[in-house]
């Protein structure tokens, strides 16, 4: 099944979903600004994109820099505990099967 983290404010996320459901592709929506993922998913999401956490994320939010996100000496579970703490934080959306 496919999956889609969305958030419906951003002109990006909807542009995606409408285009899955234009190739007939109804994917199951998670709003994750209302249900973060845990720990867990977002482990399963990087392994499963290739990605590391910073990729991830939204380096531009001003959450990223007040939280001193772009400290390079962070650990991967750190970056992972503030995606999950600020969701917002998350770069959208994200469409995995």
């Amino acid at each position: 099944m496919t999956k889609i983290y969305h958030n419906p404010r951003c002109s990006k996320s909807r542009e995606t979903l409408q285009l899955l459901q234009d190739k007939g592709i109804e994917p199951e929506i998670i709003l994750y600004l209302d249900t973060p993922p845990d720990a867990k998913t977002l482990q399963a999401l990087l392994k499963k994109l290739g990605k590391k956490p910073r990729e991830l994320m939204r380096t531009k939010e001003a959450e990223y820099k007040a939280q001193g996100l772009n400290n390079p000496d962070l650990s991967d579970a750190e970056l992972i505990a503030a995606m999950i703490a600020t969701p917002k934080l998350i770069e959208r959306p994200i469409v995995v099967n």
